[in-house]
């Protein structure tokens, strides 16, 4: 694997390939910190970003790497400075991997075209975000042990998510059943040719998951009124206390982060006892290691 830039087209073996690799790197597993020792692993986030960023620093320090954190704050952007040019000169210091994260669909794919190093797509725009759904892959391989007839439930802002979209072709090709519903204006046509089942009603569909993955209302993405209100969004989408009673016996809570509470999520819900959302960033970190281990081995 030469760049990690999404999901789409990967094969059923390549992607469990990946996932064992990730349990070696749990915490109590073997020592990994030569791997990478003394390379440097470059993160260029032009977007916000506590998980991925955060995760992905770590990751490179548990495998011995250097770390070079770079944003568009106090960067030669305010100058003028295109995105080709900056990601040549970050690379021209060295790195052996440049993890990127860009408000523009495809600017990592471009990226790839331009530099010799790896490039990691840490989400790009609407378009997506592979590592995130190699972790949630993980999450439930670690719970179920495989995702072969399992019903995952993604509930939210469809359109705008590239989570949902890498999510989809991920557990698909794990084996899982992946139902995606939010608001008519929110969910995008043609999900039902990628193997997706589509609805609209939370409430009929929610006794079927065994895992349901709240995402996060982006409303910066959002340049005209795709909702009446977020109070009329959360009484029909929301995760509340009540539906989560009408939940399967030992089905899951997921969410990307980060979490409007209250409003994707009731507080007690996403603390409560189905709640593996800590359990994802945790397992963020061992994913991204096996991530920049393959890809730069």
């Amino acid at each position: 694997m030469r760049h990690l830039l999404g999901i789409e087209g990967w094969r059923r073996d390549e992607l469990e390939a990946v996932l064992d690799r990730a349990r070696a790197h749990l915490p109590g597993g073997p020592d990994t910190t030569h791997l990478l020792r003394g390379k440097v692993v470059a993160n260029l986030f032009f977007e916000d970003s506590t998980r991925t960023r955060t995760s992905f620093h770590m990751a490179a320090r548990g495998l011995g790497a250097g770390v070079l954190d770079w944003s568009p704050s106090g960067s030669s952007t305010s100058k003028g400075e295109t995105l080709l040019d900056t990601a040549r000169n970050i690379e021209a210091t060295g790195p052996v991997a440049i993890v990127m994260r860009h408000r523009s669909s495809g600017a990592p794919h471009l990226v790839a075209k331009h530099v010799r190093c790896v490039v990691i797509n840490a989400g790009d725009g609407t378009h997506e975000h592979p590592s995130q759904a190699l972790l949630d892959a993980f999450t439930l391989r670690q719970r179920w042990g495989s995702l072969d007839g399992r019903t995952v439930l993604i509930v939210g802002d469809i359109l705008h998510s590239r989570v949902a979209r890498s999510n989809l072709w991920c557990l698909k090709a794990l084996g899982a059943r992946v139902i995606v519903c939010g608001p008519p204006t929110l969910v995008p046509p043609g999900l039902e040719a990628l193997g997706a089942e589509v609805t609209h009603n939370l409430d009929a569909v929610l006794p079927q998951a065994d895992a349901v993955m709240c995402l996060r209302l982006q409303l910066e993405r959002m340049s005209e009124a795709f909702l009446p209100s977020t109070r009329e969004y959360s009484r029909l989408f929301g995760l509340t206390t009540a539906r989560e009673e009408r939940m399967k016996a030992g089905a899951l809570v997921m969410h990307p982060g980060p979490i409007n509470r209250g409003l994707e999520l009731a507080p007690a819900v996403a603390d409560g006892a189905r709640s593996v959302i800590l359990e994802q960033v945790s397992n963020g970190v061992a994913v991204r290691r096996a991530i920049l281990e393959v890809c730069t081995s």
